[in-house]
C-alpha cells in the first residue's frame, strides 16, 4: 500500500479513488469494490471478531496500491503500522454538511433495512460483512447497529476521528484533504504531476440516493 485513506465515507472518497487511480496509485480499494466482489467481501468478513493485531493486512489487501472509505479506513491505525512507507490521506468536509449527506444516503440505508420492516434489499456482499460493519458502527457512533445516530452524536464522532488521525499520524506522512480542493495539494503530497483535466466528481448525494433506490428494488448497483 502506498496511500492509506483514513477518512469517513461521504467525504469525497469515490472521487478521490478515481483521482488516485488517475495519478497511478491504483487500483484503489473502496467499499464499491467490496460490494462488487464476493471474494473481497469474504476477505473482510473473515476478520470479524479477530483482534486487529492478528490480521495479516498485507495478505488481505494484496493487489491494492491504495485505499479509501470503509471498511479499510476504519483500520487506518493498524494500516499505518503495517505499511510504514505509506502516506495517509485524511479526507474531510464540513461535519454538518457531512451529516446531511450521510443522513440522505448511508443512514437512510440503515434506517430502511433495520433494519426496519421496509423489506429493502441489499447486496449479498453487504450481508457478508455485516458483523464487521456492526462493530464499526458501534465503535464510531456508540449506538446499536441498525440505529441512526442524531446529528450531535455523529458530528462528535466525525470530529473525534479527525482529531485522532491528526494527533497520531506523523505530519510528514499525512495530508488532511478537504473535499473539492482539486489536484494541486494532492499531487504535491504524492509527488505526482497535476493532470490537465478536471478533478473527478463522483457519487454525490443524488447519485447515492439513486443507488439506494436500486437496492430497494433488488437491482444491481455496481
Amino acid at each position: 500500500m502506498d496511500v492509506i485513506g483514513a477518512g469517513f465515507p461521504r467525504t469525497g472518497t469515490t472521487s478521490v479513488k478515481a483521482a488516485l487511480e488517475r495519478l497511478g496509485f491504483g487500483p484503489c480499494h473502496h467499499m464499491s469494490e467490496v460490494l462488487g466482489s464476493a471474494a473481497l467481501a469474504g476477505r473482510w468478513a473473515g476478520i470479524a471478531g479477530t483482534p486487529s493485531g492478528e490480521v495479516d493486512w498485507a495478505r488481505l489487501l494484496e493487489g491494492w496500491r491504495s485505499g479509501v472509505d470503509w471498511p479499510l479506513s476504519f483500520f487506518w491505525r493498524e494500516l499505518v503500522d503495517a505499511f510504514p512507507g505509506a502516506r495517509v490521506l485524511l479526507t474531510v468536509r464540513d461535519p454538518h454538511r457531512w451529516y446531511e449527506s450521510m443522513r440522505a444516503t448511508i443512514f437512510e440505508i440503515v434506517r430502511r433495512t433495520g433494519r426496519d420492516s421496509s423489506g429493502m434489499r441489499v447486496p449479498r456482499e453487504l450481508d457478508m460483512i455485516d458483523p464487521l460493519l456492526e462493530h464499526m458502527w458501534l465503535t464510531h457512533f456508540g449506538v446499536p447497529p441498525g440505529e441512526v445516530p442524531d446529528e450531535a452524536t455523529a458530528v462528535a464522532a466525525f470530529e473525534r476521528h479527525t482529531a485522532r488521525v491528526v494527533a497520531e499520524v506523523p505530519a510528514d506522512r499525512l495530508l488532511v484533504y478537504r473535499a473539492g480542493e482539486g489536484w494541486e495539494r494532492l499531487c504535491a503530497f504524492l509527488g505526482a504531476d497535476v493532470p490537465d483535466e478536471p478533478f473527478p466528481r463522483l457519487n454525490d448525494t443524488e447519485e447515492m440516493r439513486a443507488k439506494n433506490e436500486r437496492w430497494r428494488r433488488g437491482e444491481p448497483v455496481t
